[in-house]
């Protein structure tokens, strides 16, 4: 079964449901896949000096690419979250050019990117996009301002009369009655403005251990008894921020999707289990086109209609 359009085909009791009671199914640190190889290493902190050494980038390649498709591919695949971390470069000779990072730089530049989704967007009107656009690594003082204008501006700009505004409390109805379809979420108190929304709340782990974060988020969920606002449940694992990282990047036959595949079937059997006792929105992993992970988040919603 085809997941790209599968808002459009949800029951018509669900058209009326805020789209914060909805699940959604999400990516984590979505452009990951294009991480460039050549670039200087970013994080962890500790490794920052020695991003001439190619042998290293390559480990922080492999530990940090956590998707393993395009967007416009996660986007067909049914994912309507994207976790968009942007960052400059320094000393690039464009003064408003910005890319996306984890770990790496991206190749691809943001407004490139952000094209792309329009385009999608555009072929699949009754989909709609929720972007959530953080962390601004490379943003200094005193440029900063600047940066965050420009990029507001492109993005008005680029979606226009698409943005949900963010005093509605949006439906699928309502967004399709005035024919919008993109949410974008600044992680920035001081850039908001009627067409951007506020942070999203992301809930994770924080561990590479599987029942750790269960634990973790069995008791973050159970804060969202009543919700009001987008929130999201990340099923990934986080490498440790301590020299015990190195048990995991050293192992040279693996690679961190492979990591993310073993464990996400138990992850999510856990989803199914826990949709039961508390609300889930948004639904965030890594390898978001493997083991089901969009088919099962779509489908907790006709869970939702048969418990009506």
């Amino acid at each position: 079964m085809s997941y790209s359009d599968w808002m459009s085909q949800l029951p018509a009791k669900l058209h009326t449901t805020p789209l914060y009671k909805l699940a959604i199914p999400g990516s984590h640190d979505s452009m990951s896949y294009d991480l460039d190889v050549n670039s200087r290493i970013i994080e962890p902190n500790g490794l920052k000096r020695f991003s001439r050494i190619y042998c290293l980038r390559k480990i922080v390649h492999t530990w940090a690419s956590t998707q393993e498709v395009s967007i416009t591919e996660q986007l067909n695949a049914g994912v309507r979250y994207f976790d968009l971390r942007i960052a400059r470069k320094p000393k690039d000779t464009d003064p408003t050019r910005l890319y996306f990072h984890h770990g790496l730089y991206t190749q691809t530049d943001v407004e490139t990117v952000l094209r792309e989704i329009n385009v999608w967007a555009e072929s699949h009107p009754k989909e709609i996009l929720i972007l959530s656009l953080s962390h601004f690594e490379g943003f200094d003082q005193t440029i900063s301002a600047q940066l965050h204008s420009h990029l507001i501006r492109f993005i008005t700009n680029l979606f226009g009369a698409k943005l949900i505004l963010n005093t509605d409390t949006p439906t699928l109805k309502t967004c399709w009655n005035q024919g919008k379809n993109i949410i974008v979420s600044y992680d920035h108190l001081a850039f908001h403005q009627p067409l951007i929304w506020r942070k999203i709340k992301y809930y994770y782990g924080n561990s590479m251990d599987r029942a750790k974060i269960i634990a973790k988020l069995s008791q973050d969920l159970e804060k969202e008894k009543s919700p009001h606002y987008f929130f999201v449940c990340g099923l990934n694992p986080t490498l440790p921020h301590n020299f015990s990282i190195l048990k995991y990047v050293l192992r040279f036959c693996d690679n961190f999707t492979n990591v993310v595949r073993r464990g996400l079937p138990k992850m999510l059997r856990w989803v199914q289990q826990q949709y039961d006792k508390t609300p889930m929105n948004i639904i965030a992993s890594d390898v978001v086109t493997r083991n089901d992970f969009v088919a099962t988040v779509v489908k907790l919603n006709l869970k939702s209609v048969k418990g009506r």
